[in-house]
């Protein structure tokens, strides 16, 4: 059961107390819905100033790191983000497939090209199967698609997902199918937040893990979490976090209040030099 802090700081502390106290903690982030509004025009998308704010304070506590972890390709996760050669955080795009890792770059498994051929194809097969449908858009990822429908009616959402549904079904139902707000993805790969927040834990060395997300795809990385762990579930709606939050802003807030108890604890109690991402 998730417990609701939507509440006023003192509120938070509690709730978030065995994190603070951990010895090394990675905090992995959605993006879209949990640091920056969504948006019609995916690419306008950017975190909200206080989300911006929290973000920069948990990077600079002692023994934290922060990973973003995203639907989106890596390249398009960057922009949105606006993340330089030289920051900090960690990236894990298109939900884990692809990593960016400080120090060291981009961070890729080996694909075949015969995914990729595939995956060319069957874009164009589905932007010519929902170009009647007024409001839909085809997303190019770098392992498949996304159909959008944030723009169209209800009736034509459900269409082009009945299009696109039948098309991947007959042409690649090996594929790995995931739903979001108003978006329907395809991908030849099947990596999802629960082995990017892995993977992240793995490289950081790190003793407990806070994510937080708002969508249905963020489910998966909650439901892996240890008990050492905290999941955050920004926005209403069921879920598998143990913390509830009601908006970017109070995630924001929970952020905020996160690395200022963190700093307030390694004051207390000094601890060795800042952890760096393995490479």
């Amino acid at each position: 059961m998730s417990t609701d802090t939507t509440g006023p700081t003192d509120a938070i502390r509690p709730a978030i107390a065995g994190v603070v106290a951990s010895d090394r903690l990675l905090i992995a982030l959605d993006f879209d819905g949990t640091l920056a509004p969504l948006e019609d025009e995916p690419m306008d998308a950017r975190m909200l100033p206080a989300a911006r704010e929290a973000v920069d304070a948990a990077v600079a506590a002692p023994n934290t790191l922060v990973a973003l972890v995203s639907g989106r390709s890596l390249s398009d996760l960057r922009v949105i983000a606006e993340h330089l050669d030289d920051s900090p955080l960690l990236l894990a795009g298109s939900h884990g497939a692809e990593f960016w890792i400080p120090g060291e770059g981009v961070v890729t498994h080996d694909d075949d090209p015969g995914d990729a051929a595939l995956r060319d194809e069957l874009r164009a097969h589905a932007e010519q199967a929902t170009a009647d449908l007024d409001g839909v858009w085809i997303e190019p990822k770098r392992f498949g698609f996304g159909v959008h429908t944030r723009k169209s009616t209800a009736a034509d959402a459900a269409e082009a997902n009945l299009r696109v549904d039948a098309l991947v079904e007959a042409e690649a139902p090996h594929w790995r199918r995931r739903t979001g707000h108003n978006i329907v993805e395809y991908a030849f790969r099947h990596e999802g937040k629960d082995s990017a927040v892995a993977e992240l834990r793995a490289r950081t060395e790190a003793s407990a893990v806070l994510f937080a997300g708002d969508d249905v795809t963020d489910e998966d990385a909650l439901k892996s979490l240890g008990e050492n762990d905290l999941g955050v579930h920004v926005g209403s709606g069921p879920t598998a976090a143990t913390l509830t939050v009601a908006d970017i802003p109070a995630m924001a807030e929970l952020l905020a209040v996160l690395a200022a108890e963190r700093s307030a604890v390694r004051e207390e109690k000094p601890s060795g030099e800042r952890p760096a991402a393995r490479q």
